[in-house]
């Protein structure tokens, strides 16, 4: 059965932090199909003039930008900040800065509106997964400055629900794949393999094939589910987003094999293993709101080769877990 989506009718304007991103894309086209007013506020400058809303360029890590950005909103879907690990391991002040500093920004600000928040956070802040699949109630001990960073937003979050009354809800995503994604920002595997594959090189994989599983969720799914938080989930809720299938490394390559018609070749990176662990999101408490995620594994990979051609841009994000590794990496390149 479909999931019921909600108009979201009984708020006046929505904003979405980070909506030039690739998940802001999607969700803010869909609000707007819904017949949503929308705002997007991003610190990048627009590129894409066939976005249905108008656009606020703010600096999120600056509390005056912030405040003024949103003090006409009701509702705020809050994705703005650095998605990579691998940056948040180069660069982790800027990791911080940018999603710690922006979350804490962004719901000081909507204490003053009394408008609702829904903060896109990550899996990421669960670890290392002792039990799978993996509940929101799970132990919360991340290893990366991204999901460290992540985890101060969701604190933040969490403070102004209990001392200030914010109505708030925090969604934890799994892998996400989909059209839009910026190959040059991108480390999730489903669009990193299938780059590869389609430009004939081997899928060049990072931990054990068999051992290290995912749940690969649909960017489509994805903003269900973040709809469906906002518009069914109590203030100070927790709720995972996923596909809660779990899809080991090799899996996700047969599948790629399957949508694409042709064999991939394989060549494994076995000096780095940090992340050979499975990852499988419990996605319970969503689906009693509604949430159905609906786009199988091999029919987005389908699609998204159909969209991607068959000479995509190459991926150039590296796994990387610490600074040593992008030099082994590089001597191994060389050689």
């Amino acid at each position: 059965m479909p999931t019921r989506i909600s108009e979201l009718s009984s708020y006046q304007h929505i904003a979405v932090t980070g909506g030039l991103g690739f998940v802001g894309r999607h969700l803010v086209r869909t609000l707007a199909a819904l017949g949503n007013r929308v705002s997007i506020v991003d610190a990048a400058a627009p590129d894409d003039t066939t976005l249905p809303c108008p656009i606020r360029t703010v600096d999120l890590r600056d509390a005056r930008q912030t405040l003024r950005a949103l003090s006409d909103v009701d509702l705020v879907f809050h994705l703005a900040g650095n998605a990579s690990g691998t940056t948040s391991v180069d660069r982790p002040r800027f990791d911080f800065e940018s999603n710690a500093v922006t979350t804490f920004n962004v719901a000081e600000a909507l204490l003053n509106t009394k408008a609702r928040l829904v903060y896109l956070s990550t899996a990421m802040v669960y670890g290392e997964p002792q039990t799978v699949p993996v509940r929101e109630d799970h132990q919360l001990s991340p290893f990366l400055p991204y999901g460290a960073s992540k985890l101060a937003g969701e604190a933040a979050v969490r403070a102004f629900v209990r001392t200030h009354g914010l109505s708030a809800v925090i969604a934890r995503a799994f892998t996400i794949y989909g059209p839009g994604e910026n190959p040059h920002r991108a480390g999730g595997e489903v669009s990193q393999y299938l780059r590869w594959h389609l430009n004939a090189l081997p899928i060049r994989v990072v931990g054990d094939l068999d051992h290290k599983t995912r749940d690969f969720v649909h960017v489509a799914d994805l903003v269900r589910g973040l709809i469906v938080a906002a518009d069914r989930s109590e203030a100070g809720r927790v709720v995972n987003i996923g596909s809660g299938r779990e899809f080991s490394l090799r899996r996700l390559i047969d599948a790629i094999g399957e949508a694409t018609g042709r064999r991939p070749e394989i060549e494994v990176v076995a000096s780095i293993s940090d992340d050979s662990y499975r990852m499988v999101a419990d996605t319970a408490e969503l689906r009693a709101l509604g949430y159905q995620p609906q786009v199988e594994l091999v029919d987005g990979i389908r699609a998204l080769a159909a969209e991607l051609g068959p000479d995509p841009v190459l991926p150039t994000v590296d796994t990387i877990f610490r600074p040593e590794q992008r030099s082994r990496q590089e001597e191994e390149v060389a050689c």
